[in-house]
């Protein structure tokens, strides 16, 4: 799967500022960082899947043996990358890729992260049962999603802006059908919260069966 160069120049142009308006909601950024430790072993090799400046990955570095940490923009990759050298991390390798990447083999990762993701790729069936794909058996994907189904002015706010090519498309998840995705690929759910009310961004994390 290609990624859409059109979403690929938005998330470009926003590079250098998104670190700025994401410290506008850092407490929740906190807390994802906090739980997805939790999970975490030493011995863990992670995928952290739309990676964006590396706000997840150069901080749960320290905790697991590498991180492989991608994105489809590569400002965000560069911004990524120089935080990281920055910090002198040396677990974390940046790329410029998809998930769907043929030099990711099934059965490589113990944990994938996909935070703020889901709800924008064309195709999350496909996305999530790639993700089962390349887990171990028992492996994690720990993710987070605006479900903004549940929120249908603001969907509807967020549906014009995307229409007038403001923002990209965003998928309009109701938890219930996020929960069905997941299940689908045979995952099972093992956690799920609601980390910010007003947006209804859910933490879910499952398993690999």
């Amino acid at each position: 799967m290609e990624s859409n160069k059109k979403v690929e120049k938005f998330w470009d142009r926003t590079a250098y500022n998104y670190d700025k308006e994401e410290k506008k909601d850092e407490q929740t950024y906190l807390r994802i960082i906090e739980k997805t430790r939790a999970y975490l072993k030493d011995a863990d090799v992670v995928l952290d899947f739309g990676c964006g400046t590396g706000l997840i990955s150069n901080e749960i570095a320290e905790n697991v043996n590498q991180v492989q940490a991608i994105d489809i923009s590569s400002k965000m990759i560069e911004v990524a990358k120089n935080k990281a050298i920055m910090r002198q991390i040396q677990n974390v390798d940046y790329a410029y890729t998809t998930i769907f990447d043929e030099k990711y083999k099934s059965g490589t990762f113990d944990v994938i992260l996909a935070f703020y993701i889901l709800h924008l790729v064309e195709d999350s069936k496909m996305v999530i049962q790639r993700i089962f794909e390349l887990l171990k058996p028992g492996g994690l994907i720990i993710s987070v999603t605006p479900c903004m189904g549940e929120k249908p002015f603001l969907n509807g706010l967020f549906s014009i802006a995307s229409k007038l090519g403001f923002i990209p498309k965003i998928k309009p998840f109701k938890i219930s059908e996020l929960e069905l995705l997941f299940k689908e690929a045979n995952f099972e759910i093992i956690g799920i919260e609601c980390l910010h009310k007003r947006t209804h961004q859910y933490l879910i994390i499952a398993k690999k069966k």
